[in-house]
């Protein structure tokens, strides 16, 4: 197997570190898919928030039926990433992925109405954005700064994301703050986890479709902000 340094004025040659050839071409794919990934990622924010005042001024459509509404959402963005995942090569994976970021985006309409009736509602959904960004920001560093393989976490973090999502649902019926506070909790370590694993995977080689990434990655964003802002609410709403 044929071994090259990455450039001549690379400092690790001084200390006698050579490189494989596909070991560089996948960092260097790792590295287009992370900026492709984060430029989309950019984007779909503007569906998130046009989605999310539009959920704002609808908001009575989700609380009115919020069971058979969770049901049809989760139906919906199931159904949006299948088609994501099919159409990943093509303009049309674009544009389900933005369908689907506005679609949630509506989603979050009832609780940021529930947080801006608060007097400090404001400033929680501010620092619910700062603490997602700070996690983002701290799983990217972790996962373009250390050299090791976080692929064996993919199958627990299915298997927890699974079981959050029963519980999820069954306490929508048992109606138990604490057990609420509890899942919001989980939900945030694994999704965290969840954004390492999905980052890294990236940096690695082993994710090589931006599309498919971005999907990843703003899933994870999108519950670590939604579960800390109701954590957030719970522990420090304020009510007129």
């Amino acid at each position: 197997m044929e071994l090259k340094p990455i450039r001549t004025g690379d400092p690790a040659i001084s200390r006698g570190v050579t490189y494989d050839a596909a070991e560089i071409a996948a960092a260097e794919q790792g590295q287009k898919v992370l900026r492709n990934t984060y430029l989309l990622l950019a984007l779909t924010m503007v569906p998130t928030v046009i989605g999310a005042f539009i959920g704002m001024a609808t908001a009575g459509v989700i609380i009115a039926h919020p069971i058979i509404g969770t049901f049809v959402m989760l139906g919906a963005v199931i159904g949006l990433q299948f088609g994501i995942a099919a159409n990943r090569n093509s303009a049309l994976g674009i544009l389900l992925l933005l369908l689907m970021t506005g679609l949630l985006g509506w989603w979050l309409g009832p609780i940021l109405n529930f947080a801006l009736a608060m007097r400090n509602g404001a400033a929680l959904v501010g620092y619910a954005a700062l603490g997602t960004g700070a996690i983002f920001l701290a799983m990217g560093v972790v996962a373009t700064t250390t050299k090791r393989d976080f692929g064996f976490m993919g199958k627990f973090l299915f298997v927890g994301m699974i079981a959050l999502l029963i519980a999820m649902l069954a306490n929508m019926w048992l109606q138990i703050p604490a057990l609420a506070l509890t899942i919001s909790t989980l939900v945030i370590v694994v999704f965290s986890l969840f954004l390492l694993y999905d980052l890294s995977r990236i940096v690695r080689g082993g994710e090589t479709n931006y599309v498919i990434a971005t999907t990843g990655v703003y899933m994870s964003l999108f519950n670590i902000f939604a579960n800390l802002l109701n954590i957030l609410l719970a522990l420090s709403g304020e009510r007129d």
